[in-house]
């Protein structure tokens, strides 16, 4: 059953039209709009919230497929705010995670968000990793990174106790926050703007139509028609998707490419054990090594207290596969018959063997995590919770790191924008990128 969320402007519809919105089990549900955003994840989110405050004489409503909102990748992440310091200088993940992580932090003051600027440190425990880290203190000095600084190991000691290392940077402007938390109050914001939420509202179907609603006396101001799996539908003149997981394939629905691919990869964290919350204080990350495609593990504090190790990368068997064993065919042969994924894993075919191995045996990873922290024993830890990220990639095995923006085919072309992809890390440039998202929509659309 398909819920209906409350807004000011649903609450008028609804005045207005009793029999619209009523009952709606079993029936065709229709209502029209001028914006519908497909996707409530924090990017879906935040840019409906942007969008809105942007236009507010016009109407929006947000189509989200589960019963609750910002479940998936935005529910399930570390909950960290990053402050820019990987990124290539000049570039636009670089500008918009900066900018992010400032507009980040004035939001939660304004709404009364708890958060903690914890820091972190990225440690160098061997010496071939000097160069590497010298050269990212530039990098972030040349991306504008808030108080970055370079220690020594009794600075490292000074900052974090129990952590080992020969040299680090010190980022004190890099934090924690709810991630979660932050979406759904961007939900709010859009609410009380006047948007309808719509959940349990899965997208089968955009498309022209040619006549207009059952008793609409405004003719075909609204063209485009959303159906579910159910068979409700919803009219609007413009449509927005972010789809996180399934953005690849909400694209093909409207006749765009299946490139690049969503391929999803699931990490995996432990937990630190209550007694041993004071090993940590603050993030404490590697030096990102060139060779291998994803980051590595590292340790994290919580906003409730706790404290998250790892995690891992490997390819999840379902594109929302949070456990082992979670296995769907569709997403799992698309994954596996795809040339970049292939390529991809032919290139780091050792890497993601160790992933694997480290994944089922923890001592494996303890023996990495103990680099930094020696003091960690496996006895410390328990299995933690796990996340999916969807990992866009070309047909050459490259990760796509930067804005994908797709249209549709035919008359669905000036009509529907495709978020396929929002550079990393998507939560701490989350308004950033809304506003990028809106420019984009504005200079596409006549709203």
């Amino acid at each position: 059953m398909m819920r209906i969320r409350s807004g000011a402007v649903l609450k008028a519809v609804c005045a207005a039209q009793p029999k619209l919105l009523k009952g709606i089990a079993g029936r065709r549900l229709h209502s029209t709009y001028d914006v519908a955003i497909v996707g409530a994840g924090i990017v879906g989110l935040a840019s409906a919230r942007e969008l809105i405050l942007r236009h507010p004489s016009l109407t929006f409503v947000l189509l989200e497929k589960e019963k609750e909102l910002a479940v998936h990748q935005s529910g399930h992440n570390s909950g960290v705010v990053h402050s820019g310091i990987y990124y290539t200088p000049g570039s636009l993940k670089a500008r918009l995670c900066v900018r992010g992580a400032t507009l980040a932090y004035e939001y939660c003051e304004k709404k009364g968000i708890p958060y903690k600027r914890c820091g972190k440190l990225i440690v160098a425990v061997e010496q071939e990793e000097i160069p590497r880290l010298k050269a990212l203190y530039e990098r972030g000095l040349k991306n504008n990174v808030r108080d970055l600084s370079v220690v020594d190991a009794k600075g490292i000691r000074e900052r974090e106790p129990y952590c080992r290392g020969i040299m680090a940077l010190d980022s004190p402007y890099t934090g924690i926050v709810d991630w979660r938390m932050v979406a759904l109050r961007y939900c709010t914001d859009f609410e009380e703007a006047g948007g309808a939420v719509l959940t349990e509202f899965e997208v089968r179907d955009i498309s022209t139509v040619k006549e207009s609603p059952a008793g609409s006396p405004e003719g075909m101001k609204y063209p485009i028609a959303i159906r579910d799996k159910k068979g409700n539908e919803v009219r609007c003149r413009y449509v927005l998707t972010c789809g996180g997981l399934y953005s690849d394939r909400l694209s093909q629905i409207s006749g765009c490419s299946p490139e690049p691919r969503i391929v999803p990869f699931r990490g995996d964290y432990l937990v630190l054990k209550p007694e041993k919350h004071y090993l940590v204080k603050g993030n404490i990350y590697p030096v990102p090594d060139p060779r291998f495609p994803f980051l590595g593990v590292h340790f994290t504090p919580r906003m409730d207290g706790g404290v998250w190790l790892g995690p891992n990368a490997v390819l999840a068997f379902k594109r929302e596969g949070y456990r082992l064993y979670d296995f769907n065919a569709q997403d799992f042969a698309d994954a596996l018959s795809f040339r970049g994924l292939q390529k991809l894993i032919i290139k780091n075919l050792s890497y993601g063997m160790g992933e694997m191995y480290r994944g089922v045996f923890l001592g494996a990873q303890i023996k990495i995590l103990q680099k930094y922290i020696p003091e960690l024993s496996l006895n410390d830890v328990l299995r933690g919770p796990t996340g999916v990220r969807a990992q866009a990639l070309d047909r050459d095995g490259n990760l796509v790191d930067d804005f994908v923006f797709d249209g549709g085919v035919g008359d669905l072309d000036s009509r529907v924008l495709h978020v396929r992809n929002a550079p990393s890390p998507a939560a701490t440039s989350s308004l950033a990128i809304a506003e990028m998202i809106a420019d984009e929509v504005e200079s596409r659309f006549t709203l």
